[in-house]
């Protein structure tokens, strides 16, 4: 039985739930998004409420997608009402980027400037050598900036690269650290 899909997920003020064809669509002051449902799993939206409960619980991994599914109508609740932010940081002499409209250009040290065409529904802003991606998708917005990161790596040395803010980077001594022995 999976616990967090026991819960009710709570709709915000200005959010709006209808459900046809087993997707849920939402509507809020940020957006709108469509949540496909499981056939197995079972979305009622009742009052200021949406519930989220299985069909039959004898199905094997049945707990696992209930889970999934409230977990999915949950993040797009909170994305047609608050919205979500992802932040990345530029690391290196000369790197940088603009934002201009369904687009970033960015200069990463290539011998070629790269514009990133944005999908729909994510805008960026650049503030110094931070990116800020926004949008109402989770997964789209998660997924942007995986490949806006790909573009230039963080390298180990010297940490030049594109990071998430809240990313870590190892550091590697080199081959100066070696020269004592």
């Amino acid at each position: 039985m999976s616990r967090l899909g026991k819960l009710p997920i709570k709709l915000p003020a200005g959010v709006q739930a209808t459900i046809k064809d087993k997707e849920l669509f939402l509507n809020g002051p940020k957006g709108e998004i469509k949540v496909a449902i499981n056939p197995l799993i079972e979305v009622k939206v009742e009052g200021e409420s949406i519930l989220v409960a299985p069909y039959d619980q004898t199905v094997k991994n049945v707990n696992a997608i209930w889970g999934l599914v409230w977990s999915l109508v949950r993040n797009g609740v909170i994305g047609v009402s608050v919205g979500f932010t992802k932040k990345l940081e530029i690391n290196g002499v000369g790197y940088r980027a603009t934002a201009a409209p369904g687009k970033l250009n960015m200069g990463l040290g290539f011998s070629h400037p790269i514009e990133f065409k944005l999908p729909d529904g994510i805008t960026a802003s650049v503030e110094g050598n931070i990116i800020s991606l926004t949008g109402v998708d989770k997964e789209l917005l998660g997924e942007t900036a995986a490949q806006i990161r790909k573009i230039r790596k963080p390298e180990p040395y010297k940490g030049k690269g594109i990071k998430y803010v809240d990313e870590i980077v190892r550091r590697k001594a080199g081959k100066a650290a070696t020269k004592g022995k």
